[in-house]
């Protein structure tokens, strides 16, 4: 089974059971830059960090991880890839909020800590679950803030008049932290103009539930600025297909524009 294949068949499966590969599904990610990737090995980085924890608590996985292991947000420069690519987030114990944050759910998970991802907008936080909820900052060094601190973080980073909505701290699910990340990795590719590399984050974005025929079709103009007008040409014919309503005429119009190409 092919890299691509291999997170398909994790991310059509049931969301509880992609819960327990989250870590497998963003390595395979990572693994789309770096085909020589060991996923398993990077699997078992991730047991031993679990191991190497004093206790099955959320202070015990803070300190390893962020005093101990020295994990920490690159703020210096936040745009690098390898800050989305979680190999690199654990060599480098550098990352951005959801890789990081990605590190402490699924050592969490080892540890049977009850957490959760929280995909507040401009922000990724870990929530342990539970009432109050308690979140975790992953990018600050693990720090703990309370629901209001997270508000008042929302309104210092988006204007004082901006509408806090307290569903922003909802838990999300593993499908929503997959696409949060291909969604970061676009934007750099497309900023970097990096055909080549946008093409596979579209690819795999593509086959998370719930990707929209917009989403799906995008992919079809970076395989023309690659000049796989074939491809493209499929790609668009098949989702009209899939449509069949007033979507599908302008996808058959423009495969059949880059069909011409191939004359």
């Amino acid at each position: 089974m092919d890299l691509t294949d291999r997170f398909e068949a994790l991310v059509r499966g049931p969301e509880d059971s992609l819960e327990d590969h989250l870590d497998e599904a963003a390595l395979l990610i990572a693994a789309h830059a770096n085909p020589s990737l060991d996923v398993d090995a990077y699997l078992r980085s991730l047991d031993e960090l679990a191991d190497a924890c004093a206790a099955d608590n959320v202070a015990a996985l803070s300190h390893q991880l962020f005093v101990v292991g020295g994990f920490r947000g690159n703020d210096g420069d936040f745009a690098d890839p390898r800050n989305s690519y979680l190999d690199a987030v654990l060599d480098r114990r550098l990352g951005i909020p959801i890789t990081l944050s990605v590190v402490v759910l699924e050592v969490g998970r080892r540890l049977g800590v009850s957490l959760a991802g929280v995909s507040m907008p401009g922000h990724f936080l870990v929530r342990l679950r539970g009432a109050p909820p308690v979140l975790i900052d992953a990018f600050d060094g693990g720090r703990m803030l309370s629901e209001t601190e997270c508000e008042a973080w929302f309104r210092a980073t988006h204007g004082p008049g901006a509408p806090w909505d307290p569903r922003y701290l909802d838990p999300v699910g593993p499908t929503t932290i997959l696409a949060r990340m291909l969604a970061n990795l676009r934007s750099i590719h497309i900023q970097r103009q990096e055909s080549v590399a946008l093409e596979w984050v579209l690819r795999l974005r593509s086959l998370l539930p719930g990707a929209t025929v917009e989403e799906r079709a995008e992919r079809a103009g970076v395989l023309a600025a690659l000049t796989r007008f074939e491809q493209a040409a499929t790609l668009l014919e098949n989702l009209a297909d899939e449509v069949a309503d007033e979507r599908a005429a302008p996808l058959r119009s423009r495969a059949k524009r880059l069909r011409a190409k191939l004359n």
